[in-house]
């Protein structure tokens, strides 16, 4: 049975915009996840020169959980992972302690254009 709908808020994260939907007012989190925000879709023209471009950030105490449907972006963070997230896999990054991480579209991708549509839990 479904309880709630929540409908998801536009929010700009450096150019590309998401729809989040977790925290809500009165719906702080599902499960352990506090935050749910859906990116895309999206489709970015050739050149676009922002495309996914979150600039490396702290976390302490949190997992986050990437999902692509389409596209893809590169996961760099400190502890010295450097990978590309692509559709139907799963980028799972637990803090512990705390990591400093960012999601950015590769240069090539940049280069090329083509969609992005996704998720991300933390």
């Amino acid at each position: 049975m479904i309880d709630l709908v929540i409908d998801q808020r536009r929010k700009d994260l450096g150019g590309f915009e998401v729809g989040r939907v977790l925290p809500f007012h009165s719906r702080r989190m599902v499960g352990p996840f506090t935050f749910f925000d859906h990116m895309g879709p999206a489709t970015f023209e050739p050149g676009f020169p922002r495309n996914v471009d979150v600039r490396p950030h702290p976390h302490i105490g949190l997992s986050t959980l990437t999902y692509l449907f389409e596209g893809e972006i590169t996961h760099k963070d400190s502890i010295g992972s450097d990978l590309p997230i692509r559709p139907g896999e799963v980028n799972w990054m637990t803090a512990g302690k705390g990591i400093v991480h960012s999601e950015r579209s590769d240069p090539l991708k940049k280069a090329t254009g083509g969609p992005m549509h996704g998720m991300q839990a933390w």
